[in-house]
């Protein structure tokens, strides 16, 4: 066995969380994910809005990738992308989705399962012209998932852009928004010592309530 292959074998963390009682948390998801976001926050985790995406083409293939977290609501999780990437071919031929937040420095993480909706034009609207002009121009640069022959390339059509919107308002692409992962069912996952870990999980009942529930670790 290589010497790579022997200490990914042999790599341990020990976990000294505090308990994670079901009967304690707030009765709505979404409510207790804002606390568990704001301890991240508080603690400085690094991009604690930073959330693995994943999903199923249309072949049955899952694919998964990091984005980051830009909305909470009672109506789900937004996002924002571009509509013809990889991910976005994919929540066109499957609705079904999954976000994972790992939260490694409170040894937490918070598992999401739903449907995906696109958001309202005016809302992808308001967004995008609140990011750097940069990213503005780069959601126009990017044709993205496709091949790309050279770097080079990319640059020079950053730089055309930059000179056709040059004093000018830039537009927001119709091929680029956001989505919403509207939630059937959220765990939350606390690790505790001797990999007895708490998992939380709520499910969306046939009347719409939620019903909590404790896993086996």
């Amino acid at each position: 066995m290589s010497k790579l292959r022997q200490a990914i074998k042999n790599l341990r963390t020990e976990f000294f969380s505090v308990p994670f009682d079901e009967k304690m948390v707030s009765p709505n998801p979404i409510k207790q994910f804002e606390v568990w976001m704001q301890d991240a926050i508080r603690a400085e985790v690094d991009e604690p809005n930073a959330m693995t995406l994943a999903t199923v083409d249309k072949k049955g293939q899952p694919d998964a990738r990091v984005v980051l977290l830009r909305d909470v609501t009672k109506s789900g999780f937004s996002f924002f992308t571009n509509y013809l990437s990889k991910k976005g071919k994919d929540m066109s031929a499957s609705k079904k989705v999954c976000l994972n937040f790992y939260w490694i420095e409170l040894g937490r993480q918070v598992r999401v399962l739903g449907t995906i909706e696109k958001l309202p034009a005016a809302q992808s609207n308001e967004y995008f012209h609140s990011r750097p002009r940069e990213s503005q121009l780069g959601a126009w640069a990017s044709h993205q998932s496709e091949e790309l022959l050279s770097r080079e390339l990319l640059i020079e059509r950053f730089k055309q852009l930059e000179e056709k919107y040059k004093n000018k308002k830039v537009p927001r692409p119709p091929h680029w928004g956001g989505y919403r992962v509207k939630p059937t069912h959220i765990e939350f996952w606390q690790g505790r010592q001797s990999r007895l870990h708490d998992r939380v999980v709520y499910k969306k009942a046939k009347n719409t309530k939620w019903q909590i529930v404790r896993l086996n670790p």
